[in-house]
């Protein structure tokens, strides 16, 4: 019988599909670079050879496919579109979407209330309609200054009872400095906040080649999160996969993804880190991250670690029962 999956760590811009962004830019009169729908495929998706970076994927990602989904007509499709496919796709039934809202809201021309509320329609209908479990996370941006990331904050406490259950942190790590402890702590407020009125809290970090396992700690020290995204560096520091076990921290994995944007250098570098992360003890979970931006879904991030001897069935039962675990949807 197949497994019911569950996806803990998905970006809402990554994972419409084209046709459906395709159909939203020209109902709302978007201008588009191209007049192909092939050729607007190619634009939105990642493939090996065509992402070098994070900061590649990330530039699909800002470039069209949020500014499409900027309205709440195009945020409450998306989100409706996303949980019907992940279900359909890959029999996912229980799902934490991210977003940041103010990124869908055309840089304050739109209501971000509207933004949510349509956000929130999409998810109800999706949930009606499937029976699926899904929670909502609000993204703050590393770019943004502090009163923006504070507003996302308030909305996320205002939204809490209304199935949004956490906050992110997302964003590039652009050096050794943003993996300081003093620079991280320019969050630390925040996420004592968003704890304080019972939301989860979850972080991308460690994830780009190069910064080390520093952030990892920082993070862990002064954000206190309850999981983090991606995290693979800290499996080259062993005090950094102690803090992670000791504070009952869980990973989301996105071993595609990972792959795309050079984050490992290929399968025998995702091999040896989540085999480390395993020997090790540290709790981890597998992800899509984005399933249409990376030409993925669920199934076949479970087939990737299967097929290429990562994991073991038993053992991706047991990642799949740790995201159960450290879902922030409430049981």
């Amino acid at each position: 019988m197949a497994r019911d999956l569950i996806d803990l760590h998905i970006h809402v811009g990554g994972s419409v599909a084209p046709h459906v962004l395709w159909s939203i830019a020209h109902q709302q009169g978007f201008k588009l670079p191209v007049k192909n729908y092939f050729d607007f495929v190619d634009l939105i998706t990642s493939r090996p050879g065509k992402v070098g970076s994070l900061d590649d994927y990330l530039k699909i990602l800002h470039t069209w496919t949020e500014k499409i989904q900027s309205s709440p007509s195009a945020i409450e499709r998306s989100v409706y579109e996303v949980i019907g496919k992940e279900y359909r796709g890959s029999r996912v039934t229980q799902i934490e979407l991210r977003f940041n809202p103010m990124k869908r809201n055309l840089n304050s021309e739109l209501d971000l209330d509207h933004i949510i509320h349509a956000a929130l329609r999409g998810m109800d209908r999706a949930v009606l309609e499937y029976d699926v479990k899904v929670g909502l996370i609000f993204c703050l941006a590393r770019e943004f200054d502090h009163s923006l990331n504070s507003i996302l904050v308030d909305k996320a406490i205002k939204y809490r009872t209304r199935g949004v259950y956490g906050i992110d942190l997302a964003g590039t790590e652009k050096n050794a400095m943003e993996l300081r402890p003093e620079v991280v702590s320019q969050y630390e407020d925040l996420f004592a906040k968003a704890r304080r009125a019972g939301l989860k809290c979850t972080v991308h970090t460690g994830e780009t080649k190069g910064t080390g396992a520093e952030g990892v700690m920082a993070v862990i020290e002064r954000l206190k999160p309850h999981r983090i995204g991606h995290g693979i560096r800290a499996a080259y520091d062993e005090a950094a996969m102690k803090m992670l076990r000791e504070n009952d921290v869980v990973l989301e994995l996105c071993p595609t993804s990972n792959l795309h944007t050079k984050a490992v250098e290929g399968l025998d570098e995702l091999r040896h880190i989540i085999k480390t992360f395993w020997d090790r003890r540290v709790k981890f979970t597998i992800n899509t991250d984005g399933p249409y931006l990376l030409e993925t879904d669920m199934r076949r991030e479970i087939e990737l670690v299967e097929k290429n001897s990562i994991l073991t069935p038993e053992q991706v039962d047991q990642t799949l029962a740790w995201a159960r675990q450290s879902s922030f949807i409430p049981a």
